[in-house]
């Protein structure tokens, strides 16, 4: 049996950078994943620069032979409703194919990975962890997004949290899609439903495009998903006749009650943890800073591994993206109407939901008042 210091469970960025740490400080490593990469990933695909920043990595050098679709400007509305454009004049954003950023970052960590199984069995013994009876860890990092195995054990039998599912499809742009598309490149499109409980998005990656919708309400997805590709069909933004084969994810907010994310030997990280951004679903930017903090944890902790000895890490959390907020659910008598009026104003929709909810700056200017 194979005896490791650290065993990190999913290859996405969090488990990347986070074994990449710990294995550039010096621990004995492995990835495990039950795909083999580069593999398909549902996901809009979008990212802020802050995310370079946190890796370290100037985006010109990761878009050498990769997809980076700089985003200056926004479509958004509601479905079914008008839409305002608001430009930045600037990149604000980027666009990434998943298959390629999470390959980048696995390669980019330098750890060996065993692919192509998921585990099937996780066990304490002897202070440490046994997996699939093949492998003796003394920590565990969970990083297998909502499905992780071991996110499963160590929130066994609760079901609290706020639950976003989704359903999108990405696909090379063809002739006939191209000339039906008129979603440009720089300018992503983002349309809310009419209960403000979900929103659509269509994102043009250079020669891809990435149509979805995610919402709170897991009833009736599949009827808004097909609203949603009629009301762009109408609008006239993308051909009605988009691939059939769309594909299913879903993921925790970050908010009130969290979830557990420490237990003997145990981390949780990005969407294992439940750390989606609320206001926004998005997840790559909290899987790379929860990443990077839980291996910062784990070498403070200087080969120590109980519960107490990892708790800071949930402290890391809370200090890092805030303490989590109970959801406010709006009744659809007030959303609807609430909706058309703030999603309708120019000041509201580039200072509060731009700014503040997709593009996360309040975020960026707390981190460097914290640095000062």
């Amino acid at each position: 049996m194979d005896a490791v210091d650290v065993v990190v469970v999913g290859g996405g960025p969090a488990g990347s950078v986070c074994a990449g740490r710990l294995r550039g400080a010096g621990a004995d490593v492995v990835v495990l994943d039950r795909a083999r990469f580069p593999r398909t990933k549902p996901c809009g695909g979008w990212v802020t620069p802050p995310i370079f920043e946190r890796l370290g990595l100037a985006p010109d050098a990761y878009a050498q032979g990769r997809t980076l679709q700089a985003f200056s400007a926004f479509r958004t509305g509601r479905i079914g409703g008008p839409a305002l454009v608001t430009d930045y004049g600037e990149p604000v954003s980027f666009g990434i194919l998943r298959s390629e950023f999470d390959h980048f970052l696995l390669e980019r960590a330098g750890v060996p990975l065993r692919s192509g199984s998921p585990v099937a069995s996780l066990r304490r013994e002897g202070g440490g962890w046994i997996l699939d009876e093949r492998i003796r860890a003394k920590v565990v990092v969970g990083a297998g997004g909502h499905f992780c195995p071991v996110a499963r054990l160590l929130n066994e039998g609760s079901s609290e949290g706020s639950l976003v599912v989704a359903q999108e499809v990405e696909f090379r742009l063809d002739a006939a899609h191209r000339s039906g598309c008129r979603v440009a490149p720089e300018v992503p499109e983002l349309y809310f439903c009419s209960d403000l409980r979900g929103y659509g998005w269509c994102v043009r990656k250079g020669d891809y495009l990435n149509v979805g919708l995610g919402r709170r309400d897991p009833q009736g997805l599949t009827t808004h998903v097909r609203e949603f590709v009629a009301f762009l069909g109408r609008a006239g933004r993308v051909s009605s006749a988009l691939p059939s084969r769309w594909l299913g994810h879903a993921y925790w907010l970050y908010e009130s009650p969290l979830r557990r994310v420490v237990g003997d030997g145990l981390l949780l990280v990005g969407d294992a943890a439940g750390l989606a951004v609320p206001s926004s679903g998005e997840g790559i930017r909290p899987a790379v800073e929860s990443g990077l903090l839980a291996a910062d944890v784990l070498l403070a902790a200087g080969g120590r591994s109980t519960r107490s000895d990892l708790e800071p890490y949930g402290d890391a959390l809370k200090a890092r993206f805030g303490p989590p907020r109970r959801r406010l659910d709006l009744s659809p008598r007030l959303a609807r109407p609430l909706g058309r009026l703030l999603l309708g104003d120019r000041w509201f929709t580039r200072h509060f939901v731009l700014d503040r909810w997709f593009l996360q700056r309040t975020l960026a200017e707390a981190t460097v008042r914290r640095a000062a």
